[in-house]
């Protein structure tokens, strides 16, 4: 298998070096000396800026410039900005291109006020001036191959006139200003000349034939005779190829040998399928097995543009100094940093005693990439080289939950109203997670010590390792290899291998009922003497005290209907029976309409066993009320009833 896999990437890479361009690198300015200071209005205006940008290309036809400005019109911390992607790209290709361009320009160009940064893809370009809709002279970036051409006068004549037909063509287009044409080259066995222009929309059409005519004429006079090469303005771009690197608009008779070229390239991608169909169908008679990582077929190397330089990210935490650190998880230590461009990082590396492992680490990478949403934890990259393997996020401040709730000293920071936001902030990242995202995702690891704080207590639900992903008719899955925690799985998880959406739901009724209580879910499925959090919640619900659990440190500031509606959300979420457990969209609602929508009674959750203490308790108390009717043969606070569903809360 890893014989006939290592032949393959022989063939494919022999393949590409016949067929591909070499000029494949982007260019870029940084277009002035004038610089900004860290944590600057013009660099929070920059963040929003490059943030904002490729949410437009869905809807730009593959160009976007802000007639407004970031900050203030005028004023001396305004940004302007804009994209163009090349003609022929999709949608998909554009966004991704621009995604990329919005983070490298920072690096490439930290702390200028105005750069400009070329892909093979796209062109984005932000200014402190407004640049609409002015045709720039400036920059002018050129790059050729650095081959020759044999007849190099011949060659230049079928460039020059080439190229110019394309000038007037991509000028009279009234959506994509863009032109491209092949021809056949002389002196070369089935060869073809690939050429393209391209002007921004936005340029009338004689102002376009003005741009393109001094591109296309900068081609034709500098570095004659070579087989490829490309000017870029920030108004128009000019390229040309002896290989292709746009889609071709029509149908071509293809030379004999790239036709052979992809003709052994298919037959070899047909046998590697094949080989792994049946290397995949013998591992899955194996182990009964979800087919995990369904969705998640992207390379990491497809995720390129998050890629950062160990030595960036040794140096931005002081090679990882003890001072830096902010704490340990499974997949290893995490440190603070500061990049060369002011942003404030964590960067989690793994460790080589690490419970989790590359496939983890890959996982969360190709995860979290795809997910945007205020509730969870932002990707900015990962790193890969000397051993070192190490994700990048975002720098939240305040630490995870545990290191507050579970701290005596620090509990005191989250009054009621930062609990409530912390469990709706967590309840609606979880609902993008299942129901609305691209993706449906199964966190699998919701816990305290999985749940950021930012400067205003803004929970961000962060560790994808051990994450999976559904179909979207997908409801669950089984696994033999049980990863997570024990006292936030599900039982249906913990014994059975079982998870779905519902799993989820139970992790985080354990978390509300730690958040409320200030105490963590040490004990799981197992009652004894010393009895586990949920027992103890449960007990107390019983016996009509639910607000004995109430952390202390918080009874001078809750409602005391909101802390019994939650308490009870919580008992809802941590039902044995999966089916009975709320789905995220209905508990964001029970959490956020609390005088509207009704609440089902709870049932018992998982293997509760009386503790001694508490049976003892119910016996006194039965003994004195003799004549109580029990409901379901428990003693439950006193609620007005209406159909099983809670409406009003009467504690006692």
């Amino acid at each position: 298998m890893t014989k006939l896999f290592a032949t393959f990437i022989f063939m494919v890479s022999f393949l590409a070096l016949e067929t591909e361009s070499t000029i494949t690198i982007s260019e870029y300015s940084c277009l002035n000396s004038s610089t900004f200071t860290l944590n600057s209005a013009y660099e929070a205006n920059l963040s929003l800026l490059l943030q904002s940008l490729p949410s437009h290309t869905n809807s730009s036809n593959g160009f976007f410039n802000t007639n407004t400005s970031m900050g203030e019109p005028n004023d001396a911390e305004a940004v302007y900005g804009r994209f163009l992607c090349r003609g022929d790209v999709t949608k998909e290709v554009c966004l991704e291109c621009v995604k990329a361009a919005s983070v490298s320009i920072k690096e490439k160009c930290p702390m200028v006020k105005a750069a400009i940064l070329w892909y093979d893809e796209c062109m984005l370009q932000y200014s402190n001036r407004n640049f609409f809709p002015a045709t720039d002279e400036v920059p002018i970036l050129e790059s050729y191959n650095r081959r020759n051409v044999n007849q190099p006068t011949d060659f230049m004549k079928l460039l020059g006139k080439t190229l110019k037909q394309l000038i007037t063509r991509a000028a009279k287009r009234s959506d994509k200003k863009y032109a491209s044409k092949e021809a056949p080259v002389k002196g070369y066995s089935d060869a073809t000349l690939y050429t393209f222009a391209q002007c921004r929309p936005d340029l009338s059409a004689a102002h376009c034939e003005d741009c393109l005519q001094n591109a296309i004429s900068i081609l034709l006079t500098k570095q004659t005779g070579k087989i490829g090469g490309r000017i870029l303005r920030s108004s128009c771009f000019a390229r040309f190829e002896i290989s292709p690197f746009y889609t071709v608009e029509k149908k071509r008779h293809f030379s004999s040998r790239l036709t052979i070229g992809i003709t052994s390239a298919t037959l070899a991608v047909c046998l590697l399928c094949v080989v792994l169909w049946f290397t995949l169908k013998r591992e899955r008679s194996k182990r009964n097995d979800v087919e995990e990582d369904i969705n998640v077929g992207s390379k990491i190397s497809e995720l390129h543009s998050l890629q950062f330089d160990v030595g960036t990210i040794e140096a931005s935490t002081d090679y990882f100094s003890n001072r830096n650190k902010l704490g340990e998880g499974g997949f290893g230590p995490v440190y603070w940093g500061t990049l060369p461009c002011g942003r404030k990082i964590a960067a989690k590396r793994l460790s080589q005693s690490s419970k989790q492992g590359v496939q983890e680490f890959k996982n969360e990478v190709e995860l979290v990439a795809k997910l945007q949403h205020r509730n969870l934890v932002r990707l900015l990259g990962f790193a890969m080289e000397r051993e070192e393997t190490i994700l990048v996020y975002e720098y939240v401040p305040n630490g995870s939950l545990d290191q507050l709730l579970f701290d005596p000293q620090q509990s005191i920071q989250l009054d009621w109203s930062a609990r409530h936001k912390i469990m709706v902030g967590v309840a609606r990242g979880l609902l993008y997670l299942h129901e609305d995202s691209r993706l449906r995702i199964i966190h699998r690891d919701l816990k305290a010590s999985n749940i950021l704080l930012d400067e205003n207590l803004n929970p961000k639900i962060s560790d994808f390792g051990m994450a999976r992903i559904f179909c979207a008719e997908q409801t669950q899955g089984s696994t033999n290899r049980i990863v997570g925690t024990y006292g936030y799985m599900s039982p249906e998880y913990a014994m059975y291998g079982q998870f779905s959406v519902k799993s989820d739901v139970f992790s985080f009724g354990v978390l509300m009922l730690e958040i409320i209580t200030g105490k963590k879910n040490r004990y799981s499925y197992i009652s004894d003497d010393h009895e586990g959090l949920l027992d103890y919640v449960w007990e107390q619900w019983r016996i009509g005290e639910p607000l004995e659990i109430v952390d202390p440190t918080i009874v001078k500031s809750y409602s005391v209907n909101e802390v019994i509606r939650c308490i009870h959300i919580g008992l809802l979420c941590i039902q044995n029976d999966k089916e009975a457990r709320p789905a995220m969209d209905t508990i964001v609602l029970m959490l956020s309409s609390a005088d509207f929508v009704s609440l089902p009674l709870p049932e018992q959750p998982t293997f509760f066993i009386p503790s001694v203490k508490h049976k003892q308790k119910y016996q006194d108390r039965n003994s004195n009320q003799s004549n109580e009717k029990l409901n379901r043969s428990t003693i439950m606070p006193q609620y007005s009833v209406i159909s099983d569903c809670l409406t009003d809360v009467a504690p006692r």
